[in-house]
């Protein structure tokens, strides 16, 4: 379309206008939850609509950063991250570059049973029983072990590596590279768009881990942070019905502030790895 034409400026206009709106749309939520978290309950009470602070106070994240269960949290919430993400990508990237290797004999069979599990699960009940069997009720293993593999990030990753020219393994195996030397030396380092953007699909996944951790853990000085989180969300409702001082002078801003805390940590490292997105995943995603 001729963008000197009406019709091309009505049309980029349009898109503007609509862009506009959705990114309104979308930034407006975290806005408000960042506005609400330093304003005091008067101010919060006084409005529906909070565009702005009129005065700003640190109460809630005074409070919020004094309690010594927001950093025993956050610290299980960066073990589990950390040593988590790290087991995902070596397990992933293994099985990811064998099955894409069309001399690896069942890998056919091998793909089908693995994309199966996407479509049928054992279930709740049988996981929480084989977990407890295993003997990781109130560990932190029990949020990394049950979720040591993605499905469909192994299946990007594999797709990914299964788009490389063939050549390129053919020559390092003539120089000597076995199946280790070929993975390390030749397709990882190539393959830097696709494990950037894998690992950290799997980083936010650990990073907001909650569903484990409600069926599994049960000791507060276990809790990752989404489960704290969740405590303060809670224990601030209560305070409400309980007449609690401190909690309820605070109001919605203590909520907020843990939301904050949760959330910003995320959104700081996610830029450094945004580059990576749409070249790690279309790849990953266009040839079978």
């Amino acid at each position: 379309m001729n963008r000197t034409s009406a019709a091309g400026r009505l049309f980029d206009s349009f898109n503007i206008v609509f862009l506009a709106i959705v990114a309104v749309i979308t930034v407006y939520p975290f806005w408000d939850t960042l506005v609400v978290s330093v304003i005091s309950l008067e101010e919060y009470l006084r409005a529906s609509i909070h565009l702005y602070p009129q005065s700003i106070t640190l109460e809630a994240y005074a409070y919020l950063f004094s309690m010594k269960e927001l950093w025993t949290s956050y610290g299980v919430t960066l073990f589990v991250t950390v040593v988590g993400t790290a087991l995902n990508m070596i397990l992933t990237v293994m099985a990811a570059y064998a099955l894409s290797r069309p001399d690896l004999k069942g890998h056919r069979v091998i793909m089908f049973l693995l994309v199966f599990t996407m479509m049928f699960s054992g279930g709740i009940i049988p996981t929480y029983l084989i977990v407890k069997s295993l003997g990781m009720m109130n560990s932190v293993w029990a949020l990394i072990i049950p979720s040591a593999l993605n499905t469909y990030n192994l299946i990007i990753m594999r797709n990914f590596f299964h788009s490389m020219p063939d050549g390129l393994i053919d020559a390092a195996r003539i120089d000597g590279c076995n199946d280790l030397g070929v993975l390390f030396k030749i397709v990882i380092p190539l393959s830097m768009p696709a494990i950037s953007t894998i690992t950290l699909f799997y980083a936010v996944s650990r990073w907001n881990e909650f569903f484990n951790a409600i069926f599994f853990i049960s000791d507060k000085d276990l809790w990752p942070l989404q489960l704290f989180l969740r405590s303060m969300l809670f224990e601030n409702e209560s305070s409400y019905s309980g007449g609690g001082d401190s909690l309820f002078l605070l109001g919605p801003s203590i909520k907020m502030a843990t939301v904050m805390a949760a959330t910003i940590p995320v959104m700081l490292i996610y830029p450094f790895f945004q580059k990576y997105f749409v070249n790690g995943v279309l790849i990953g995603g266009v040839k079978e």
